[in-house]
């Protein structure tokens, strides 16, 4: 029997927890469905490892860095989802589906470094075993072969690639300088969620559609899905970063609040403890303890309140609507497995949270 290897492994226990198994799919039209997302994975996978080879020893060896810790691969899995209201896992499909993969993973290292982390995929971060210079130019490094794979595709393929680079640097540099004196600071967090995590998924599910020669009117319905769907992804990651064990994340709880994030559970807080006294005592005790490096236990408990407060109820609801609405989106689509796999990923990305 032919073994499969690691990378390949992982992506068939990566479509299994996205609702693509017999489970879910029961009929012979549902399960060939489902085997063409895993066979396209395999490809994509064993792709990916060689369009982020490099001759160079210290390049090949800091590019393949994250790919190799893992990842979900959920960019590639929405482009493979999309292509099957075409032609299915056609060479151009599996390109794009690496070209977007690589950008992502190249958008990573670049994060690591403007977030100062420490951890990404369980492991030290590229900038804590390299540096902030070794990082970026990896992360530089792995847009030029992304690019390079999405000109294979045409001049639509560049512009598109293009356009979702600009929105990915608009939403980190919108980020970094926060909201100004008379943005909603919510709203403009949101507008950096659908920036910075919303526009790459997008673009992802719009690649699937444009290489497989699906009709382009399906283009419209699984683009404004993918934005939903991201910033419903983010939302969710809000909550999981003050409740999910280190030993899954690799990270410790509360990761964004000690880093001085200010997430969408915190804006909550933030705007409830402008007429809550107890929200505002919660407050108060949160950013003393992050500022000045206070008491962990502190610290701890008074992150563990903020999970049980009703502003993290507050934005696992918020996280719903935008996949609600994600949802909503698909409806100018036929009827049949692309679409209940896409409705099954919205209700997997909201269950992550428990």
């Amino acid at each position: 029997m032919t073994r499969l290897p690691p990378l390949a492994r992982r992506s068939k226990t990566l479509s299994a927890s996205l609702g693509l198994g017999e489970k879910l799919f029961a009929s012979s039209e549902e399960r060939r469905f489902a085997d063409a997302i895993e066979t396209g994975l395999v490809e994509v996978e064993e792709g990916l490892l060689r369009e982020v080879a490099f001759a160079d020893d210290m390049a090949d060896v800091t590019s393949r860095y994250l790919l190799e810790a893992g990842g979900k691969r959920i960019r590639p899995v929405l482009t493979l989802l999309t292509a099957q209201l075409g032609e299915g896992n056609n060479p151009s499909v599996i390109t794009a589906a690496q070209a977007v993969e690589i950008t992502h993973l190249a958008s990573l290292y670049h994060d690591d470094v403007m977030d100062e982390a420490e951890m990404r995929r369980g492991v030290p971060s590229a900038q804590s075993v390299w540096g902030n210079s070794v990082a970026i130019l990896t992360g530089d490094l792995l847009f030029a072969r992304a690019s390079k794979l999405v000109a294979s595709l045409g001049e639509g393929a560049i512009k598109l690639q293009a356009d979702t680079f600009e929105r990915l640097c608009l939403g980190q540099l919108h980020e970094t300088i926060g909201p100004r004196i008379d943005d909603d600071p919510i709203e403009h967090y949101l507008r950096v969620l659908a920036d910075k995590t919303g526009s790459l998924i997008a673009a992802a599910a719009q690649m699937g559609v444009i290489f497989s020669k699906a009709p382009e009117h399906y283009a419209a319905p699984v683009v404004a899905f993918g934005e939903k769907i991201g910033v419903a992804f983010q939302l969710i990651d809000d909550v999981i970063d003050l409740a999910e064990p280190e030993s899954e994340t690799g990270k410790p709880q509360g990761t964004d609040l000690r880093s001085g994030v200010a997430t969408l559970p915190l804006l909550f807080l933030r705007r409830a403890a402008r007429t809550d006294v107890d929200a505002a005592a919660l407050l108060a005790r949160i950013e003393l303890h992050v500022e000045i490096d206070g008491d962990e236990t502190e610290l701890a408990a008074a992150i563990a309140e903020l999970r049980a407060h009703d502003v993290t109820t507050e934005t696992l609801d918020e996280a719903r609507r935008w996949a609600d609405e994600a949802v909503a989106a698909l409806e100018p689509l036929p009827d049949g497995p692309v679409k209940l796999a896409l409705t099954k990923f919205a209700e997997a990305v909201v269950d992550r949270s428990t």
